[in-house]
């Protein structure tokens, strides 16, 4: 087992109010040295917290930053697990979340632009975002494992669109934590089937996140990649997600892209039908091994802003990562963040 002692940093908590009264947070954290790379935003994705992306390893991508000279803040939006259960969309995400987040770090640091690193649902809603013309001031977007084309295993296909329906007449949530406390009888049935066809390993929230989110045994990270503390502290990072977010999901993947499910006036219908709104340029990452959002997402959305703008954007593909691992590899420091970094000071 490695150990781990974080560096000393300054953090506070930064609270913002969207305009549809949600209470959201941002962690603003500061090391000995004053930055002089700007602001950067980081945003989790469906189900965790702020917190993912400071996993115990020996150098975490929020130390690679704060060394870099970068100004971090973390975002906690309303899908986070530091709140109250909710049934979120992606649509209310994009237009009320990551827009008021921007506009909150801007006028902390006197700052008019700053740069994104988003994951996952994180991705796809900052995404929608961006699209939209919601984040203009926003001038480089790195984006992990999935953005504008949703492309997912055959099986997390047909978990969408037959077991999705089944579980909802049942519960409004789902929640990996039930594999360590399953309250009432549906948190005991899904982990009892969890327990029944999941093997990789002993640990029920690994399990339990597998089965939620994809395709795999493990389907969010590659054992291997992961340290001991790392896959240990896992089990308090995982929380409820709303069938809700599966259901747009699941329309977002039929369509081949991102979708709308409500009915916000500000929001396209359909996100590959108008040119985007944003100047920025995106850099597109993939683990080659995520069983989450398939390789294919990235390359397609790739393929989709460098046919709109050619030799702007970039994309890369990393051979022996998934999907969260990216960031919480015990080697992430040497194998990715190196490529995130580099990504971020081109411009």
């Amino acid at each position: 087992m490695s150990s781990h002692t974080a560096p000393a940093y300054t953090e506070r908590t930064v609270p913002f109010v969207t305009d549809d009264g949600v209470e959201l947070n941002l962690i603003h954290i500061r090391g000995d040295k004053t930055p002089d790379k700007g602001p950067v935003i980081l945003v989790h994705g469906a189900g965790v917290r702020a917190n993912i992306y400071r996993a115990p390893v020996e150098t975490s991508i929020v130390d690679v930053l704060i060394r870099e000279g970068y100004d971090v803040w973390l975002e906690n939006w309303r899908g986070s697990i530091v709140f109250a259960p909710n049934l979120w969309t992606l649509d209310q995400v994009a237009l009320y979340d990551h827009p008021k987040a921007v506009q909150t770090i801007l006028a902390e640091t006197g700052e008019s632009r700053l740069k994104a690193i988003i994951h996952c649902q994180g991705s796809t809603s900052f995404m929608m975002s961006a699209i939209a013309g919601l984040v203009p001031e926003v001038t480089t977007i790195i984006s992990n494992a999935v953005s504008l084309h949703p492309v997912v295993p055959d099986w997390s296909k047909f978990k969408l669109q037959y077991m999705v329906p089944l579980v909802r007449q049942m519960t409004q949530y789902l929640n990996p934590h039930w594999g360590v406390e399953a309250p009432g009888v549906v948190a005991k049935l899904i982990s009892l089937l969890v327990n029944l066809t999941h093997h990789e390993c002993n640990n029920a929230v690994c399990k339990q996140v597998s089965f939620t989110y994809g395709s795999g045994f493990p389907a969010l990270w590659r054992h291997e990649n992961l340290n001991e503390q790392t896959h240990e502290w896992l089990k308090e990072e995982f929380g409820a997600v709303p069938l809700r977010f599966f259901q747009q999901i699941t329309r977002c993947v039929q369509r081949g892209h991102l979708v709308s499910f409500e009915d916000f006036p500000v929001l396209p219908k359909d996100y590959a039908a108008q040119e985007p709104l944003t100047e920025a340029r995106f850099a597109f990452f993939s683990g080659e091994k995520n069983l989450c959002f398939l390789p294919q997402s990235q390359i397609q959305s790739f393929n989709y802003f460098n046919a709109l703008r050619p030799d702007y954007h970039s994309l890369h593909l990393l051979p022996e990562y998934g999907h969260l691992d990216v960031f919480m590899g015990k080697n992430a420091a040497v194998d990715t963040f190196p490529l995130i970094i580099a990504e971020l000071n081109k411009s």
